[in-house]
């Protein structure tokens, strides 16, 4: 899969919600456990829908992780023998963390970050970008539109069964009582400004 040298790289893996992120994040770290391979598996601690200590796909899917609050905080558990770093809900942490991706890739460890590339807004998501612009390798995965069937790239938020406004706070953790995933024209914000006069 990988064609690499020298260990350590980073991997990531993004797109809407209920793409199959977390899931396709925890496959990876299964394969590492049938290697013997050691790793770290984070996540922020904002996100606990599911769970305080682990990580819960949307499926149902679980692995033991360290909840952290700031990404500087991850360098304390690596070890000599640690191969590989996961970090799933990447778009949460603050813009440090790209800097400790980098840090541990360049010291040998494979890192794999796992997150959504846009906001509910359609706009790229904090610190993703910059994490998907230094990733040797990346996944995007798509989900199912609930409006139309289609392939969804976006998270719809909703407010009492009603599209979210465009001036909401972007970070709102929740799941399927707040997001449902959308393709590009089923995707609707309220109160998107329309600098260009473009409009449908």
């Amino acid at each position: 899969m990988y064609d690499v040298r020298q260990e350590g790289w980073v991997e990531a893996i993004c797109g809407s919600m209920y793409a199959g992120k977390t899931e396709e994040l925890i496959r990876r770290l299964k394969r590492l456990d049938f290697a013997r391979r050691s790793y770290c598996l984070f996540k922020p601690a904002i996100d606990n829908r599911y769970s305080d200590d682990e990580v819960v796909s949307h499926s149902g899917l679980k692995m033991p992780s360290i909840a952290i609050e700031h990404p500087i905080e991850i360098l304390d558990y690596i070890k000599d023998d640690t191969y590989a770093v996961a970090i799933d809900e990447v778009q949460f942490f603050e813009e440090t963390i790209v800097e400790v991706v980098e840090h541990l890739a360049d010291k040998g460890i494979r890192v794999i970050v796992a997150g959504l590339d846009k906001d509910f807004r359609g706009e790229p998501f904090g610190t993703m970008p910059a994490l998907l612009t230094k990733a040797e390798f990346v996944t995007k995965l798509t989900s199912i539109c609930s409006v139309c069937g289609a392939s969804a790239t976006r998270s719809q938020r909703l407010i009492n069964g009603q599209p979210a406004s465009y001036f909401d706070p972007i970070i709102q953790v929740g799941a399927k009582e707040a997001y449902e995933p959308r393709c590009r024209h089923c995707h609707e914000i309220k109160d998107r400004p329309d600098c260009l006069g473009l409009k449908k």
